[in-house]
């Protein structure tokens, strides 16, 4: 086996894990939550460039894991230790992927709604970070392009936690509307993507 097939298998592993993860918890949540929530809460627009950058996100990794010649144009040319690194990272966040949705639970949603019996979660990642799924997810696409050697893939993962973050002031009004008090002081305890310094 060459080293580039073992880096192609790596990433395909760190990818279809986190998608397998994602894709139990959420039907889980659906199912359970008895609930359907519609993605137009979150705006028109906002809801076709998140479906338009959705689309790209899962299309560009697919592309590569079938014929990787296909994306050569956007190779690097990393060195082969930085592609080692990254697959250990990767397989680090999918863990933390699995913690931070046993932790949320049947609160997951799809948009920046939270559900009807929706509780406020503090344990787990979201003891110390507000929106764990928006960095640990960008992290996977992150990983997953410095694995596959190609800076687009690095891109649009870069870019999916930037469109999260421009929904996420929605997101916390939301849950400041819903839980009120407890969620401002729970926004002054944490960070919104990474933990919060303390000085």
């Amino acid at each position: 086996m060459s080293l580039e097939s073992a880096f192609r298998i790596a990433s395909a592993l760190v990818l279809f894990s986190a998608m397998g993860i994602s894709v139990y918890f959420r039907r889980k949540a659906d199912k359970e939550a008895g609930e359907t929530i519609s993605r137009k809460v979150d705006g028109i627009f906002l809801m076709v460039i998140i479906k338009l950058g959705g689309l790209i996100l899962w299309i560009s990794p697919l592309v590569f894991l079938i014929h990787p010649a296909w994306m050569d144009w956007a190779k690097i040319g990393l060195p082969v230790w930085i592609r080692w690194i990254a697959i250990v990272i990767g397989f680090v966040d999918v863990v933390l992927i699995y913690w931070m949705f046993s932790s949320i639970g049947l609160g997951i949603s799809p948009t920046s709604a939270t559900r009807n019996h929706h509780h406020l979660v503090t344990n787990g990642p979201y003891r110390w970070i507000r929106h764990p799924l928006y960095t640990f997810g960008s992290a996977i696409f992150i990983s997953f392009g410095l694995i596959a050697d190609n800076w687009f893939l690095i891109l649009i993962g870069i870019l999916a936690f930037i469109l999260m973050a421009i929904r996420t002031p929605k997101e916390e009004a939301n849950l400041v509307e819903k839980f009120g008090d407890e969620y401002r002081n729970y926004m002054k305890r944490t960070g919104r993507f990474f933990p919060r310094i303390r000085t």
